[in-house]
């Protein structure tokens, strides 16, 4: 994947509106939590492409928060390490979203919690981004 700030802003845009359409139904009791996880997850995800996207990296096809962390990280991108929580949210992009399984995490699902962690993301990945808008990765790295 090439660097290109124009995707990674058009990635940004969307996990944007997965942001405004979790606002919209997180105070709705009546919707099932597999909907507020599953555009928290999409948000989330969207916006960690974006930065690996804004930096040329490759990071394949893949809904796995993990794998998009653990990939910005051997980069050399400071993570807070409030963000190993994103990944509980991983479950909501596809198993809980196309599955006919019950909601089972290793804690309760917070809605407010998922929206709050969205917005952590998006400030450091803004921020990010204006840091690094020549494109490089702070560890210098390109693909992985």
């Amino acid at each position: 994947m090439q660097h290109s700030r124009e995707h990674a802003q058009l990635l940004l845009r969307k996990a944007r509106q997965d942001e405004i359409a979790l606002e919209k139904l997180i105070a709705d009791p009546s919707l099932p939590d597999e909907i507020i996880g599953f555009h928290a997850q999409q948000a989330i995800e969207k916006i960690l492409k974006a930065v690996l996207t804004n930096c040329g990296l490759f990071y394949g096809r893949t809904h796995n928060l993990a794998e998009l962390l653990k990939l910005l990280a051997a980069n050399g991108f400071l993570l807070p390490e409030e963000f190993q929580e994103a990944r509980r949210l991983t479950p909501f992009a596809v198993d809980f979203r196309y599955e006919d399984m019950p909601l089972t995490l290793d804690k309760p699902f917070d809605r407010f919690w998922a929206r709050d962690c969205v917005s952590k993301v998006r400030s450091w990945a803004e921020s990010t981004m204006r840091d690094n808008e020549g494109g490089q990765p702070p560890g210098g790295g390109g693909s992985v």
